[in-house]
């Protein structure tokens, strides 16, 4: 386990870089290759998707692969960059939060995504009550720990399509505004929401929010306006980059538009010290030209 200082201050730096109105890019990663990449690129922090990690030791997503095989590759993602790191645990793999926490710093994570879905249990959703009882044993045992270990609260009302439309941003406010009293850091009502939908939950959520993205589609600098304090790509990145047969893959993606990400944006965060946007053109591999990636 990395020394407990080195994980606190990296946990303070993921969570300073969650700015709403300036949104932290975390590209999601999943192995040490995909990671070294995005460092290299000048990305201050990651994130490990689930689904990504599971497509790439043929395994399902939702739990289809244990807490064990996440954070074997976890290890290897800590051990190849210095960089903070966030890892998506599903809905827990029905392990306690002290065994989270603990399996999650022991391999050099210093934040967590947890969802409200119980993947183990028919795919119920959690109460809103319940989830938030999570979040709270999370952040009692990371304090335990001594680490403010970064909790991403995610809610899957909008995936889910549960209940009426009509209350459904109502319904999912409310079930993140618990999380955030029970310690969670940021918060993730995740779906693709139109522009009057995710500034409406920017504005009712106190906290920051994560906004996913579209590698292929999404202009970067439609978030920031919006409120969103965070951008991750979900299992998209990883599957963008498996078919460069797509062509240019747009203003966020994987080829000279993602030049576009510099400009509304903030400078890269290095470390505690803010400098100038780094542009490196990165060769994937043979065929599949990544072009040029601005870390944010």
């Amino acid at each position: 386990m990395p020394a407990p200082s080195a994980l606190a201050d990296r946990a303070t730096m993921l969570l300073s870089l969650h700015q709403p109105g300036n949104p932290v890019i975390l590209p999601t990663v999943w192995d040490a290759w995909s990671a070294r990449l995005a460092t290299d690129a000048g990305f201050a922090a990651l994130t490990v998707g689930s689904h990504p990690v599971a497509d790439s030791i043929g395994k399902p997503d939702n739990e289809g692969m244990s807490f064990g095989d996440l954070l074997s590759r976890v290890v290897q993602i800590t051990a190849a960059v210095d960089a903070p790191v966030s890892v998506d645990v599903e809905s827990g793999y029905g392990l306690p939060a002290s065994r989270l926490v603990d399996g999650l710093l022991g391999a050099g994570a210093v934040g967590l995504n947890i969802e409200d879905t119980v993947h183990s249990e028919g795919k119920r959703l959690r109460s809103a009550d319940e989830h938030a009882e999570l979040v709270g044993a999370l952040r009692a045992a990371a304090d335990q720990a001594g680490v403010h270990l970064v909790i991403n609260a995610r809610t899957d009302l909008f995936l889910r399509k549960d209940g009426n439309d009509s209350d459904r941003v109502e319904r999912a406010v409310a079930r993140l505004q618990k999380a955030a009293a029970a310690g969670a850091d940021v918060l993730y009502p995740v779906g693709r929401h139109d522009p009057e939908t995710l500034r409406r939950l920017t504005t009712e959520l106190l906290l920051p929010v994560n906004a996913i993205a579209l590698p292929d589609q999404d202009d970067p600098a439609s978030f920031g306006p919006l409120g969103v304090g965070r951008i991750s790509f979900g299992p998209f990145l990883q599957g963008r980059l498996g078919n460069p047969s797509q062509g240019d893959p747009g203003p966020l993606g994987l080829a000279a538009g993602m030049n576009r990400l510099a400009q509304p944006l903030r400078p890269v965060m290095t470390g505690f010290h803010r400098e100038e946007h780094v542009m490196t053109r990165v060769d994937v591999a043979p065929g599949i030209p990544f072009d040029e990636f601005v870390a944010i």
